[in-house]
C-alpha cells in the first residue's frame, strides 16, 4: 500500500515536471495601466511599428464569458495577450450581457492589455437584436442603404438610435480612462454583411463617416477608429477608405489565405500612409518570416475558436515567444 502511494506520487511529480516543460516561462508581471487616452495608445502603436507587434486574441459570444479565449492563450503559453478583443454582439442574450463585455474590457486594461471592440451590429431595418443569419449576415436593398446614409430619413434616424444603444457602454470606458481600438463596420469590402460591398463615395465608407461623426459628437474621444477590410482577391480597398480624418488605424482581416501576401501588405501601406497598421483578424498565428518581411504591423488578433482550431499548441507557443511579439507585461504605454 505504502509503495503504491509512493509510486503514484512519483508519477504525479514526473507528470507535473513534464507539463511545466511543455509550457514556456511564466508571464511577465503585468503592469497595470493607469487611466489613459487615445493619443497614448496611438503613440505607442507608432513607436512599435517596424520593430515589434502586440499579440492579441478575440473573444466572441457568449457575452457571459468574455475572456474565455484569452484564458486559452494563457493555458497554452503561460502568457496573456497584449491585446484583448471583444464584441458588442447582436443576439438578444448577448446584447443583454453587454455589461460583462465592458467589465472585462476594464479588467484587461487594468491588467496591462490594450482593448479593442468589434460590433456585429444588426441592420437599421430590424430591432436592437437579431440572428446572425438573416440579420448581421444579410443584404438590405440599395434604396434602404441610401436612406440609411441620408441625414434625417427614417432609416438614418434608426441607425443613430442603434448607435445610441452602445453609447452608455462606451461612455463607461471613457469614464474609466480606457481607450478603445474601435472597429465598427468591419470587412466593409465583403458582401456577407449588410453594410458591406458598397464601394464609392455614397457606399460603406459614408456609413463609417456618419458613425464616427455621431459618436464623436457624443463626446466619445476615447475611441481609436480602426478601419478594416478583408484580404479578398478583388482588391480595390481604397474605394472603401473614408479618408484620413476618419481613420486612426488601418487594418486587414486575413481569411482568404493564412497570412497576408506581399501585395496585401503593400496595398494597405499605400492607403495607411503614416498611420499604424494592424492585422485585426487572423486564423493562423504569425511566423517569424511573416513579421520580418512585413514589419509595419502594430498588432495582430487571432479569431476566437481559430486559436486552437487552426493552430497547434507548439505553433501558438512559438508565435507568442517570437522576439518581435509583445505580450501582457511587455506592453508599456508612454
Amino acid at each position: 500500500m505504502r509503495r503504491t502511494r509512493l509510486t503514484a506520487l512519483c508519477l504525479t511529480s514526473l507528470a507535473a515536471v513534464a507539463a511545466l516543460l511543455t509550457v514556456p516561462s511564466a508571464t511577465p508581471e503585468a503592469q497595470a495601466f493607469p487611466a489613459g487616452n487615445k493619443q497614448q495608445v496611438l503613440n505607442y502603436l507608432r513607436s512599435v511599428t517596424g520593430s515589434n507587434i502586440v499579440s492579441g486574441q478575440h473573444n466572441k459570444e457568449p457575452a457571459s464569458n468574455p475572456g474565455q479565449y484569452t484564458q486559452q492563450v494563457k493555458d497554452i503559453t503561460g502568457q496573456y495577450p497584449g491585446l484583448w478583443g471583444g464584441d458588442l454582439m447582436f443576439n438578444a442574450v448577448d446584447v443583454a450581457n453587454r455589461q460583462r463585455v465592458i467589465d472585462q474590457a476594464r479588467t484587461e486594461w487594468n491588467n496591462g492589455s490594450l482593448v479593442t471592440l468589434t460590433w456585429h451590429v444588426c441592420p437599421p431595418t430590424t430591432g436592437s437584436s437579431c440572428a446572425f443569419e438573416g440579420g448581421v449576415k444579410s443584404r438590405i436593398t440599395d434604396a434602404q442603404f441610401a436612406q440609411t446614409v441620408t441625414d434625417g430619413t427614417a432609416l438614418n434616424n434608426a441607425w443613430k438610435r442603434r448607435l445610441d444603444e452602445a453609447v452608455p457602454y462606451l461612455q463607461q470606458l471613457k469614464s474609466a480612462g480606457v481607450p478603445v481600438l474601435f472597429r465598427p463596420l468591419h470587412e466593409m469590402n465583403e458582401s456577407w454583411n449588410w453594410w458591406g460591398n458598397r464601394p464609392g463615395a455614397n457606399g460603406s465608407r459614408k456609413l463609417y463617416r456618419i458613425t464616427r461623426d455621431y459618436l464623436v459628437g457624443k463626446g466619445l474621444d476615447n475611441l481609436i477608429w480602426v478601419w478594416n477590410v478583408q484580404d479578398n482577391p478583388a482588391g480595390g480597398w481604397a474605394n472603401y477608405y473614408p479618408g484620413d480624418n476618419y481613420v486612426d488605424v488601418a487594418s486587414l482581416d486575413v481569411w482568404y489565405k493564412n497570412h497576408p501576401s506581399a501585395a496585401d501588405y503593400s496595398q494597405l501601406r499605400g492607403i495607411a500612409g503614416s498611420k499604424p497598421m494592424a492585422l485585426a483578424e487572423m486564423g493562423k498565428v504569425p511566423t517569424a518570416s511573416l513579421l520580418n518581411s512585413q514589419p509595419n504591423w502594430s498588432y495582430f488578433m487571432i479569431w476566437s475558436e481559430q486559436l486552437r482550431g487552426n493552430n497547434t499548441n507548439a505553433e501558438i507557443q512559438t508565435a507568442y515567444f517570437l522576439p518581435r511579439v509583445l505580450n501582457q507585461g511587455e506592453v508599456r504605454l508612454p
